[in-house]
């Protein structure tokens, strides 16, 4: 679920957002888990949890997100290492750069890092940027 990739990408537990967000923990713990829709809950509820993470009400919700949305979401608030590797993969592809075997691979480590040492990003997130930048399934 959206909510609890931005709560990882933030280091924020469920509890510090019920918290700040001024919710029951129960009422988001029952959103987290899928016992309770967000779209059926009140724009109140949702307004306070999209406040609290810094994202739109719209992104909050299934509907709402968009597969454009969702990649701009998933390319913005890297840690530095993978967005530096990232941008000089980019900039490699756009160039030409006769390096694109080790900008690969700086950035294959740099995406498992982030996912498996730090736990900066979650695994459907490493997924979607090797499936976009490595395996070439989606164009970058």
């Amino acid at each position: 679920m959206i909510i609890d990739d931005i709560l990882q990408r933030k280091k924020m537990t469920k509890y510090r957002l019920a918290v700040d967000a001024g919710i029951p923990h129960a009422t988001l713990n029952d959103i987290c888990s899928g016992k309770t829709k967000l779209e059926k809950c009140s724009a109140e509820t949702v307004y306070k949890i999209a406040k609290v993470l810094g994202v739109s009400m719209e992104t909050l919700t299934e509907g709402g997100i968009h597969a454009t949305e969702r990649e701009r979401l998933y390319e913005i608030g890297l840690p530095a290492y993978l967005q530096q590797d990232l941008d000089a993969y980019k900039d490699g592809l756009k160039n030409g750069s006769s390096l694109m075997d080790c900008l690969w691979g700086e950035l294959y480590g740099s995406i498992n890092i982030a996912e498996i040492n730090d736990g900066a990003i979650t695994p459907e997130h490493a997924d979607y940027l090797r499936q976009k930048y490595l395996w070439g399934k989606k164009k970058a």
